[in-house]
């Protein structure tokens, strides 16, 4: 565990324990006068903040370990000779912008071809960082199912659970039985691009880690692109997002499939408190609440950090150890500054088994085409990827509509 993230683990359990004190005190004043002191709600919401700000600092600094560690360690030996060889091209045309062979061996390496403008495939060493680096610091990445496809109409196949059966006796006839009822659902392709800059002095310091940063350069602007489009994208050039579908408040097995359920939380300016969230996780199957996670933006768990059991216990937990999330009635949270936030008709809170709802597509490989001419004296990297993105299985996430 690095000294900052001890740090940040250390500040968040003292100012957790001090903002416990304060909203004890503010509830006990609102009990007694019907209002708290405005000097001590100013308390709580300066250590509610500052809380939050910590929280998105651990997330940053656990992701970047798990970074630094996956960058020291490596992601494996090249598999092949003609591998290895296009990868000692690739960092020669980055630094030097040769491209002597390296379209050929781009094509013994992977058994691929583009058009002369179409940029260069990065070698597999790389594509694996970012892909990995991506995961890590995506908040949808690291909890959806996320799998890699060579065309962009790939299609999921999902049972929609209408196999007939019945019970019968030892040498009772078996009538025929209803066959499942298949779907497919599309996966909404889209391109990311990201175009980190280096100047040519940076290119040929012999110091200069090439393969490192132009992964975590892409990577970490692929992860800021394609976090709102999994929350909210409309499937039109870009994946589409979970927000994005239709939702209705029917419990499962009776609205239409692709529909989400919406609960409202009985007010239009709030969260609705315990016994709403307690609704909401028990509108999941329980199959699905293993492993289930919340996802909300940093404000909203700002507002679910004040709320407590009815026996005046407090539904947030702070994590006490790197790498792992805080919790909210037991769950997992996960940080997503593009989700809502909480105001009447918006979804601040989504709640479910994200790895059985929502489906990502890689499409294998990134590409990048190196511009020393649109910007001197920086040298371009215009690199990109294709992704997709759909919900797989809409009673696998339930969603808290800030509504009355």
């Amino acid at each position: 565990m690095s000294d900052k993230i001890k740090e940040a683990i250390e500040q968040i359990g003292t100012e957790f324990a001090e903002f416990k004190k304060t909203n004890d005190e503010r509830l006990k004043q609102i009990a007694e006068k019907g209002h708290a002191d405005p000097l001590l709600e100013a308390k709580l919401n300066k250590l509610n903040e500052s809380i939050g700000q910590l929280e998105s600092v651990k997330s940053r600094l656990d992701a970047l370990e798990v970074a630094r560690q996956r960058l020291a360690t490596g992601v494996g030996d090249e598999k092949s000779a003609e591998k290895a060889e296009h990868k000692k091209a690739f960092m020669s045309f980055m630094k030097k912008g040769r491209e002597d062979g390296l379209r050929e061996l781009e094509q013994k390496a992977y058994q691929i071809g583009v058009g002369e403008d179409g940029g260069f495939a990065v070698p597999e060493t790389i594509d694996t960082m970012i892909h990995d680096l991506i995961v890590d610091i995506s908040p949808v990445r690291s909890v959806a199912n996320v799998i890699q496809t060579g065309t962009s109409d790939y299609k999921k196949l999902v049972n929609k659970r209408g196999t007939g059966s019945g019970w019968v006796g030892e040498d009772d006839p078996r009538a025929e039985t209803a066959s499942s009822r298949l779907a497919e659902v599309p996966l909404f392709f889209g391109e990311i691009y990201a175009q980190p800059a280096a100047t040519q002095q940076m290119l040929d310091d012999v110091f200069f880690d090439a393969e490192s940063w132009i992964s975590m350069e892409v990577a970490t602007e692929f992860a800021q692109k394609e976090a709102a489009a999994f929350i909210s994208g409309d499937g039109v050039k870009k994946p589409k997002g979970f927000l994005a579908y239709a939702q209705s408040a029917d419990r499962d097995g009776v609205r239409a499939f692709g529909t989400l359920q919406a609960l409202n939380s009985g007010n239009a300016a709030n969260l609705g408190g315990f016994d709403r969230l307690i609704d909401v996780v028990h509108s999941l199957k329980a199959a699905h609440r293993t492993g289930a996670v919340w996802m909300g933006n940093r404000e909203t768990f700002g507002s679910v950090r004040k709320l407590k059991t009815d026996d005046g216990h407090y539904l947030w937990q702070p994590s006490m150890v790197a790498g792992v999330p805080s919790t909210l009635l037991g769950y997992n949270v996960a940080e997503a500054e593009d989700m809502p936030i909480i105001g009447d008709g918006n979804v601040p809170l989504a709640f479910g088994n994200f790895k059985a709802g929502y489906m990502i597509a890689d499409r294998v490989g990134v590409r990048v085409l190196r511009d020393p001419y649109s910007s001197k004296p920086f040298v371009l990297f215009y690199s990109t990827k294709r992704v997709g993105g759909a919900v797989v299985d809409s009673e696998a996430i339930k969603l808290l509509k800030t509504a009355a």
